[in-house]
């Protein structure tokens, strides 16, 4: 898997693609839960997250408080110490985000997650294309298409999947 080929291919194609995504966003297909379940599949068996690591290397995911605790606790931090320490407040939406990037928790030699069993719900569901809600985070998604490779394949193949 070649990250920066994706990577530009996403950037190409990313006006494209949200219009597509817009357009299903409006008029969403019948069966679109599904459909995508089933894009999903056939997007895992070409795509493997830890060749890439973006979503922990380039992007801050949104912490619940109860998260932030766990972690913290789990860190022998008190919530304080991990807030002072890794998080700010997005001033733009109030949500609590990493300070800065890569994410404090990736490993960079293999590029998985230090805390994976307690990462907040943001990263479990990333990227968000397997969502009951997934029309309502159509607009993340087609964020992401530049970014996460996944990404760009999940919605490369839905494409393919509704227009024929």
């Amino acid at each position: 898997m070649n990250v920066n080929k994706l990577e530009r291919r996403g950037a190409q194609k990313k006006k494209e693609l949200k219009k597509f995504l817009k357009r299903i966003e409006k008029k969403s297909p019948k069966g679109l839960l599904k459909t995508n379940a089933e894009v999903a599949v056939e997007t895992w068996a070409e795509v493997d997250c830890l060749a890439c690591a973006n979503c922990c290397k380039k992007m801050t995911p949104t912490f619940k408080k109860a998260e932030v605790k766990r972690i913290a606790t789990h860190l022998g931090l008190s919530y304080k110490e991990y807030f002072d320490k890794y998080l700010e407040v997005d001033q733009d939406n109030g949500d609590i985000v990493n300070k800065s990037t890569p994410c404090q928790h990736l490993n960079m030699k293999d590029h998985k997650c230090d805390v994976y069993e307690l990462r907040p719900a943001d990263c479990r569901l990333f990227p968000h294309f397997q969502r009951k809600d997934f029309n309502d985070v159509s607009y993340v998604i087609a964020e992401n298409i530049p970014r996460c490779p996944a990404t760009l394949v999940f919605v490369e193949k839905l494409q393919e999947r509704l227009m024929s």
